[in-house]
This record gives C-alpha cells, structure tokens and sequence, in this order.
C-alpha cells in the first residue's frame, strides 16, 4: 500500500485515471479536486506504483473521529480488477471497516469483493446503484468518444426559460443548509447536515432565489465535485427551475476546468428527462454506493 504524496505523484495519478474514464470517473473527480486545493483533505492510496491495479480514496485518519458519520466516512474505489482487490481493500489502513461507512464506486461488480469482506469483517452492507451521467462540455474534453450525437436533445442542451423577475440566480449559504438536507433522499439527520454546510463552504453552490427571497430550487457539489444534492421546493416543481440551476452550474463550473458528473436515481424520472433536456450523457457503468454498517 501507498500512499501518494506531493503534486507530481498526484498529477500522474490524475493524468492515469483519465485514461480509465468512464470507470473511474468518481475517483478521477475527487483526485482531480485533491490536485486544486483539497478542500475536503483528502488522500488517494495505491495497491502499488506507478502500475496500480486499485486505487481508494478517502479523508484523512484524524478527520474520521465519529465512528457513525458516513458522510464523512467515505471512500471512492476505482480498479482495474475490481473482482481481485479483496486483499487490498481488506487492509485496516486502507479501510476502517469498524465504522460505520460509504463507499463509492463505477464498478457494479465490486459488490461481490464487498459482500466477501462483509462476511469476513462482520459488517452488512446495502449497494444502492444508480444512473451515472456526465455533461456534454467534459465528454468533449475527456472522453469524446462517449459524445452520441445521434441521442442529443433537440433543445440543444438549454432548459426552457424562466420568469427571470421572479426567479433570480444566486448562491447559497450555510444557513441554508437545513433547508437541503429536509429534501436530500440520502439525508434529513445533524449528521447529513453538518456535510452539506462543509460542502456549501468548500465549493461553488448555486440556486434560485424566490419571490420572497429564499432559496426554491438549489445545486451544490459533493466532496468528490460530483454535482448532488440538487431539489426543488414542492409548491415550485414542474417549472424548469432545476433544469436552469443545473445548466448555470455546468456552464459556471466548465469555465473553471471542473469536471462535470452527477447520478440519478432509476425511478426518478423527473430527473432523468432533466438529464436529457440539458444533453448530459448516460455513462456506460453506474454510480454504486454501499452503506456499510459494523454487526
């Protein structure tokens, strides 16, 4: 195991995983946020290098200190040979699996390593999975090839319009925090909220400010800057208005060289169609999570 240390190991280590796009977008992503700053603290580990078969990401011991905080208990998992990396995955340095945990990954396929250390750590762990899209603008940089332009919306990519003297574009703050949290699905505890004000601080946010001047539609970035946590006020659905939060976040965050991804949920539909009004690209694999918690 090791662990990459200083910026020309990690800009090696980014230039690898963008060879692997699209299975390991959700480490590149977070690798990629490591070499701009680290906002979160971040560390990536190898199995070796510079011919790494498996890389997992995760924060940094001291930071880990709540045995039940998942959100901050999370590890991405990129490999090569995602059936072949129990040993690695196994080490207590690599991943404290006495916590409760998140970890995050493109390969479907690792569930069946997971379930194995399951039975071998004495954890339950629950894999939720998910449509994994990317935004047109990074498919064009990174991965051309993914581009379908047989598959792209009509509308060019651009949501409908909307009433710009009501609805006015704006960034959110943490006191807003408590408001995401009540309509994040993955959410709705102190926990969960305590994560979303960090990631409010540490990326851009953008939302929709109403008549009254209070947030009715948001989008924030997650500590991989992946784009989550994106809803809509119940009485304010149906409008176009996260589609526009969405697109003003993808335009705002491309100009800066971030890469652009997000997931949804295979029952949300209304999601889904956003995904496809704005030309975000369905990926070839899936955005998995498992929720791993100690017996």
């Amino acid at each position: 195991m090791l662990s990459m240390q200083g910026a020309q190991m990690l800009q090696k280590l980014e230039n690898s995983l963008r060879k692997s796009l699209p299975a390991s977008l959700k480490v590149y992503g977070t690798v990629f946020h490591i070499n701009q700053g680290n906002p979160f603290k971040l560390k990536a580990l190898v199995d070796k290098w510079p011919d790494f078969n498996t890389v997992v990401v995760r924060p940094e011991e001291q930071a880990m200190t709540d045995d039940l905080d998942h959100y901050t208990n999370t590890y991405q998992i990129y490999s090569k040979d995602p059936k072949n990396c129990l040993e690695f995955l196994g080490l207590p340095e690599v991943i404290n699996w006495k916590q409760h945990l998140q970890i995050q990954s493109s390969h479907a396929s690792l569930n069946e390593v997971i379930q194995n250390l399951a039975v071998i750590k004495s954890f339950k762990a629950k894999q939720t999975e998910c449509i994994l899209y990317m935004a047109p603008e990074t498919a064009r940089k990174l991965a051309p090839s993914l581009l379908d332009t047989k598959n792209l919306s009509p509308t060019g990519g651009r949501p409908k319009a909307i009433n710009q003297e009501l609805f006015k574009l704006s960034s959110l703050d943490v006191t807003h925090a408590a408001l995401v949290n009540q309509f994040w699905l993955f959410g709705g505890n102190e926990r969960s909220q305590r994560h979303i004000e960090r990631c409010i601080r540490a990326f851009p946010s953008y939302c929709l400010l109403g008549p009254e001047g209070n947030p009715v539609s948001w989008g924030l970035m997650d500590q991989t800057g992946e784009i989550r946590m994106a809803g809509t006020l119940p009485e304010y659905r149906e409008q176009g208005l996260v589609s526009h939060v969405v697109y003003s976040q993808t335009q705002d965050l491309d100009k800066l060289g971030f890469p652009i991804y997000s997931h949804t949920d295979k029952s949300n539909k209304a999601m889904q169609n956003m995904g496809h009004t704005l030309n975000h690209i369905i990926m070839p694999c899936t955005w998995n999570q498992w929720n791993c918690v100690p017996l």
